[in-house]
């Protein structure tokens, strides 16, 4: 079927060549205070004799993977960061790496999983690398740094390398796995990049090949891969690496860090106006108990689209126990352009290893642009019954037509403590999801509310409840 990419701009190389190994142009787009920070490790570690070489070839055995998406603002964000990968490598004076983008091999179904890149990866650089080193299009990364701590660990073993998370307390986005006693179990935080060793990616590339994937769903695909690794890999558990961070560029642990994350809700510029966002809650008589479906998220469509202002350019669907900050949306829609057709949430994946589809799963809240409701009733897609999944049936219905799912972190299906803390410490999050079990007036206000220094004076209070 066909694939839709991104709008961004890119570089002639990343389009002309073939996904998997396309190298990239170094230009300049590191901030002052980075490039600062990067002469100097630079010019420490050229102090050290004999040491330039082997920056050398361990720079060139490490290939770095964005997991990029093709929206045109995300595809961008990315090709900021592969910029800037480039430009210290250009500064140590060498060739440069190997920078892939995710979005970029589209002809995988679900490469955004990983694991159905093994292969790939282990044929293209299983002979020439020594590590695949993972990042989020936020993630920032001293690149002397990473080569320092990397030399840590003997490459010809199996490494399985991050910062870990863990659950505190079991919990149903990870069918509550080692329900007596969570913490044991470690993943990693992509936000501050994760590596994995050669002879791992041939491990699991192998095994993969003999026995490809079969789970059903991917609903928390850090927890997933560590899972998978350590058990249908016969793979190692998750190595800590403290170096591995999620402290702010300008934070004082930065300086010992090989990665950073820039903590921060985007905002490209004026929050898009309240007028400007439909927003539908579906919900019913029964209070909490018979939420109706797909029949009505395709009537909510259709309304939206031949009963609301032409010149409403968002429709935002939740759930009647959905908590979200309008506040926040607003400021996180001012990065996306409603031309283009954007479907917007936390993304799930279904039967992605046998040929599935992603999609926007609906508790965190589903964000449509009005392009994209366009396209989708103009294809005649729609529910196989009224009470199916709607959000699964939204999923299918954009894949069929090549609109890729858009994926934002700050969206959750579930509720605050359901999520490691130091996962949600980096977060300006937008919405959680469900009610049970806690005080949802209170979630609101301590996780959602708008952060004013005068919140508590009745004027902003007023404010507060109206986007409530």
């Amino acid at each position: 079927m066909p694939r839709e990419r991104g709008s961004g701009w890119l570089l002639p190389a990343l389009l002309l060549l073939p996904p998997i190994c396309a190298p990239a142009l170094a230009v300049s787009v590191a901030a002052e205070d980075a490039k600062e920070q990067i002469e100097r490790l630079v010019s420490q570690e050229s102090e050290k004799s004999g040491k330039s070489n082997k920056i050398n070839i361990e720079l060139q055995e490490i290939v770095f993977v964005i997991q990029s998406q093709s929206n045109s603002f995300h595809s961008k964000r990315a090709e900021d960061l592969v910029r800037n990968i480039l430009k210290q490598a250009e500064e140590l004076g060498k060739e440069l790496p190997r920078v892939l983008l995710i979005h970029q091999m589209d002809r995988h179904d679900g490469a955004w999983t990983i694991l159905p890149l093994m292969h790939d990866f282990s044929a293209s650089y299983g002979r020439n690398s020594s590590w695949i080193f993972f990042c989020e299009e936020d993630t920032r990364i001293q690149i002397v740094k990473l080569l320092e701590t990397l030399r840590r660990f003997d490459k010809s073993k199996e490494w399985f390398l991050g910062k870990a998370l863990y659950d505190e307390e079991s919990t149903i986005i990870h069918h509550y796995a080692f329900a007596e006693n969570p913490t044991i179990f470690k993943f990693p935080d992509f936000a501050a990049g994760w590596a994995l060793s050669i002879p791992l990616v041939n491990k699991l590339a192998n095994k993969l090949k003999s026995e490809p994937l079969k789970s059903d769903f991917t609903i928390d695909l850090k927890h997933e891969i560590a899972l998978y690794i350590w058990q249908k890999g016969n793979g190692p558990h998750l190595t800590p690496v403290p170096e591995f961070c999620t402290d702010d560029l300008n934070a004082y642990k930065a300086v010992n860090c090989a990665t950073m994350f820039s903590n921060f809700l985007p905002v490209c510029g004026d929050p898009v106006k309240k007028e400007d966002i439909f927003v539908a809650v579906k919900t019913c008589r029964k209070f909490h108990r018979d939420r109706s479906h797909c029949g009505k998220t395709f009537a909510i469509l259709e309304r939206f689209l031949n009963h609301s202002s032409s010149k409403t350019p968002w429709l935002v669907i939740v759930d009647d126990d959905t908590l979200i900050s309008i506040f926040r949306l607003r400021k996180l829609l001012s990065c996306y352009d409603p031309n283009e057709p954007v479907f917007l949430g936390e993304r799930y994946g279904y039967g992605l290893g046998t040929g599935g589809y992603s999609y926007i799963t609906g508790g965190g809240g589903m964000v449509f642009s009005r392009e994209a409701i366009q396209k989708l009733l103009a294809s005649k897609c729609q529910c196989y019954s009224n009470d199916a999944p709607d959000d699964m049936v939204l999923g299918m219905c954009f894949s069929g037509l090549g609109i890729p799912i858009t994926h934002c972190p700050l969206f959750h299906q579930a509720r605050p403590m359901d999520y490691p803390k130091d996962y949600l410490a980096h977060q300006i999050p937008i919405s959680f999801h469900k009610h049970w079990n806690i005080d949802p007036v209170k979630v609101y206000f301590t996780w959602l509310a708008p952060k004013m220094e005068d919140s508590f004076t009745e004027k902003k209070q007023r404010r507060i409840r109206e986007d409530l």
